[in-house]
């Protein structure tokens, strides 16, 4: 299994890291697909390949086709608008706040799955990457959608443990460890 591999390449350092994976792999506050929809989207969000190789194998034996290319569309669409609306969110000058963003999102109004998933995809992504708005702007859709609180911060957790394991295999693998071709 994927997750068992990422386990495997990192390092006794972080095993807080492990148990994490493990646990929220194990997690039944989301369903199969907004669960490893949400891994799917953090890896790419994470931008280790050896990380997203094995998140999408481990998603691949829950996820249709169609849904992987969704989340891989929440996972791009957001990269750009994080980017953007941070700007606009961080840039002293509040015109910018004001100003059509001039930037195709059609797939946002037609993601190919039902709108909270890919609204809870959609907010993993804008916590990796750090723009406060996008959070703000799909936490508050999500809880229009119905979503707990409860299942919104599962989404983040994933995200942040997947950037974490992303991280740590980016410093391995910086330092010359072997962790990888031995985990795989």
């Amino acid at each position: 299994m994927s997750i068992e591999t990422l386990k495997k390449a990192l390092p006794d350092y972080a095993k807080d890291i492990k148990l994490n994976l493990s646990s929220l792999v194990n997690d039944e506050s989301l369903n199969e697909q907004q669960l490893w929809g949400t891994f799917l989207v953090s890896a790419f969000a994470g931008r280790n390949e050896f990380v997203i190789q094995q998140i999408c194998a481990g998603a691949a034996e829950y996820l249709s086709p169609e849904v992987m290319t969704a989340a891989k569309a929440a996972a791009a669409i957001m990269a750009m608008n994080n980017v953007y609306y941070r700007f606009v969110h961080l840039v002293s000058n509040k015109d910018y706040q004001t100003m059509q963003a001039k930037l195709r999102m059609n797939v946002i109004a037609n993601p190919g799955v039902e709108k909270d998933d890919f609204e809870l995809w959609s907010l993993a992504v804008s916590v990796i990457n750090g723009c406060g708005m996008c959070i703000d702007a799909h936490e508050q859709q999500l809880l229009k959608h119905g979503v707990s609180k409860e299942q919104i911060q599962t989404a983040a957790r994933i995200a942040s443990v997947t950037h974490a394991v992303a991280a740590i295999l980016d410093g391995e693998q910086a330092m010359g460890s072997d962790a990888l071709s031995q985990a795989a």
